[in-house]
């Protein structure tokens, strides 16, 4: 067999090649490599420069679930030109082009350096085991069974492997299964106020059935045991609160309602929330404690939402959180006529409420896609509104639940249990608390807060407040207001800072956007929320 070989052309022989790359070895001995290295590194620089000048600013980070800061208007800043070029500042960096895209590209850097707690050699996925204890038998009558008080929760993860990311987030375990937990660091005394709320409650409004429902953290069941010097244990605090509310508050024991459960989905892993089964377990034994009707979920119709990616991804700026994605589960109850409306506050760029609207009809459950981080927005379109449900369940039993936002979830699963339920968040109530629970005939009234929130003296002196406040929205004092010295000037910029007059009516909610978190990571609790309308069902 005959073998034919080709000669290389002249253009690929050795000499070629030297000849052809001695230009470069040139440009690079004339200009250095230092200098080349300024060449390109400015280069970079300009491109740089160009996108975060030239470039549409972001006005809404998805990471952050918050809308970024806009152009100051100078003419609010008055005589403070310092005060203005801080705005400027703070607008210029916080409302940078592709920002949610520069942070995770941080993130996933950080990602690969971050240090990690000793904790093993090894980090497995986080897997679950069943709980130890069976949940109590259902009673005669039908209404679940008491918790067990003396039950003490079997941590599934009490092994896992951690690490402590961006404000104190504890990251556990690895792929899919990543969870995200919050710090706490109060003491069982921080839950003094809230037990003298509910006992001042009980006793400035005696004809109304009072309860506690201090909901723990999924720090509580989840922490792994070597991860626990960088949080403390809640269930202190819980039994503080039992153990000095008074003789005519009921304490609903939400711990040992969840304890039983801790292999189940009781609380989200990327978000700061618990999940709405979670609720339900809180609710069943609510209705338990004040002797209502409760139906199962096989009463219910499920749904879900997948490839959600809740708060904790913003906060704990770990990648671990946003490539484990969950799946979202809710509850709407079945064969039930329920009428919602609204009222809706609205906030300045404070969080000051500045006007209310008149009442208007809306869904209690609205429906978002697969992925959308708007998911815990399912419930009453999220914070900012006064809710009224009349269930149409016969009966006179009607309650009023003051909350924060894990308390969003719960009225959706007694919607059989009580004729009438009415929702207040603890940032959004200008009415006086005493009258209207009289003038709607309120039977019962639940504080549901988780222990961040009822930790914090802030928040329960908002709830505190309601008592003894007239009702009314008046807009706050510009800030430019308050620093001019000179009268004239004073009342223009106050008559400027006015709101305008609301509408008679509002036929159809906005869709809302993602409120703040309720109880924020470490260490302070209940940041004031970015404002929502209630979410019109797709």
């Amino acid at each position: 067999m005959n073998t034919e070989t080709t000669d290389p052309t002249p253009e690929e022989t050795p000499a070629a090649a030297e000849a052809a790359a001695a230009p470069v070895r040139d440009v690079t001995a004339a200009v250095g490599p230092h200098a080349l290295f300024l060449v390109i590194a400015t280069i970079g620089f300009a491109a740089l420069a160009a996108v975060f000048l030239f470039l549409p600013r972001s006005t809404y980070s998805e990471l952050e679930k918050r809308d970024l800061a806009q152009f100051p208007p100078i003419e609010t800043f008055g005589d403070d030109p310092a005060a203005y070029t801080a705005a400027v500042s703070g607008w210029f960096s916080d409302s940078e082009p592709f920002r949610d895209d520069f942070m995770s590209l941080s993130m996933n850097f950080r990602n690969l350096v971050q240090m990690q707690l000793p904790m093993g050699d090894e980090e497995e996925a986080v897997t679950f085991r069943p709980a130890t204890t069976a949940p109590a038998d259902a009673r005669a009558d039908g209404i679940p069974g008491g918790a067990d008080p003396n039950l003490e929760a079997d941590n599934p993860l009490a092994n896992e492997n951690a690490k402590v990311a961006n404000a104190g987030i504890i990251i556990v375990g690895t792929g899919p299964n990543v969870r995200a937990l919050m710090g706490f660091r109060a003491e069982p005394g921080a839950t003094r106020p809230y037990v003298n709320l509910l006992n001042d409650l009980a006793e400035a409004m005696p004809s109304v059935q009072v309860y506690s429902m201090a909901v723990p953290l999924a720090t509580e069941f989840y922490v792994p045991d070597k991860a626990r010097s960088v949080t403390r244990p809640e269930k202190p605090c819980l039994d503080y609160i039992r153990n000095n509310v008074s003789s005519k508050v009921k304490f609903v024991d939400v711990y040992a309602a969840l304890a039983p459960h801790v292999s189940e989905d009781i609380y989200l892993r990327t978000d700061h929330h618990w999940a709405p089964l979670g609720a339900f377990y809180a609710a069943r034994e609510l209705a338990h404690t004040a002797g209502v009707p409760f139906r199962e979920l096989t009463d219910y119709d499920k749904h879900v939402i997948r490839g959600y990616v809740g708060s904790m991804y913003g906060y704990s700026k770990d990648i671990a959180v946003k490539n484990a994605p969950e799946d979202f589960y809710y509850w709407t109850p079945r064969g039930v006529d329920a009428k919602t409306t609204y009222v809706t506050y609205r906030t300045n760029k404070d969080y000051q409420i500045v006007s209310e609207s008149a009442p208007y009809a809306g869904q209690f459950f609205h429906k978002f896609g697969d992925g959308s981080g708007n998911a815990y927005l399912t419930f009453m379109g999220g914070d900012q509104h006064l809710v009224k449900v009349v269930t149409g369940v016969p009966g006179s039993r009607k309650l009023l639940i003051v909350k924060d936002s894990y308390g969003n979830p719960i009225p959706s699963f007694l919607f059989y249990s009580f004729s009438e339920i009415h929702v207040v968040d603890f940032r959004y109530f200008k009415k006086n608390l005493k009258d209207y629970v009289a003038a709607n005939h309120i039977t019962d009234l639940t504080v549901a807060f988780n222990i961040f929130s009822a930790s914090s003296a802030s928040a329960t002196g908002k709830v505190r407040a309601f008592m003894s406040q007239h009702g009314g929205v008046t807009a706050p004092p510009a800030k430019a207001a308050e620093k001019k010295s000179d009268s004239t000037a004073e009342k223009k910029t106050e008559k400027k800072a006015e709101p305008k007059a609301e509408p008679k009516s509002e036929k159809k909610p906005q869709k809302p956007a993602e409120p703040a978190p309720s109880a924020e990571p470490v260490p302070a609790p209940e940041p004031a929320p970015a404002p929502a309308e209630p979410a019109t069902a797709e």
